[in-house]
């Protein structure tokens, strides 16, 4: 799939959620504007363009990235790799370690980290399924699989693999119960 193509995916969710049409929405949700700079900031990224012209596109992008991040509180890297339909639910502190990898049709809420954890003798970034919904200031870390349509809950802590179809909670999160 192309950037617009995935970008066109992330409006298409929040058209879903708010029922307002796509152009309302790109100037109504800060995420949005988060969004449409990682896509560009990641095709570029990943683009065969020459250093000479990538390079210098990389840096407008990183300094639009930082003025995102100020504006919002939404970090997305653009070396983190991020499916289609990306939804973040709310304004306000969303941290993507830039080595995330997270499928189609996640919701993230506010005050979410995806981050690098260095626990057990083992470091990485968690890889995060697809159709995943992550509760409010969740915190993800270390180098963990999250299976497909997994729901982990408010304020929970998760630093061991998830199963798919499963919730789970707490701090450490544990799986609770079935999706």
């Amino acid at each position: 799939m192309s950037w617009l193509s995935d970008y066109r995916a992330d409006v298409a969710r929040y058209t879903t959620y708010t029922k307002h049409p796509g152009a309302q929405n790109l100037i109504a949700q800060q995420a949005l504007w988060a969004l449409l700079q990682y896509r560009l900031a990641s095709a570029v990224y990943r683009s065969s363009l020459p250093p000479v012209v990538r390079l210098p596109a990389l840096t407008v992008l990183y300094a639009w990235r930082k003025a995102i991040e100020i504006t919002t509180g939404i970090c997305l890297p653009h070396t983190a790799v991020i499916g289609p339909g990306l939804y973040i639910a709310h304004f306000g502190q969303v941290i993507f370690n830039k080595r995330t990898r997270m499928g189609a049709r996640c919701d993230v809420h506010q005050g979410v980290t995806i981050g690098f954890s260095d626990r057990r003798g083992k470091a990485g970034v968690p890889v995060i399924g697809d159709r995943v919904w992550i509760g409010p200031n969740a915190t993800l870390a270390g180098p963990i699989t999250v299976g497909d349509h997994v729901m982990v809950s408010a304020n929970s802590l998760v630093v061991d693999d998830v199963p798919p179809e499963t919730v789970v909670r707490g701090v450490p999160a544990e799986v609770v119960g079935s999706r």
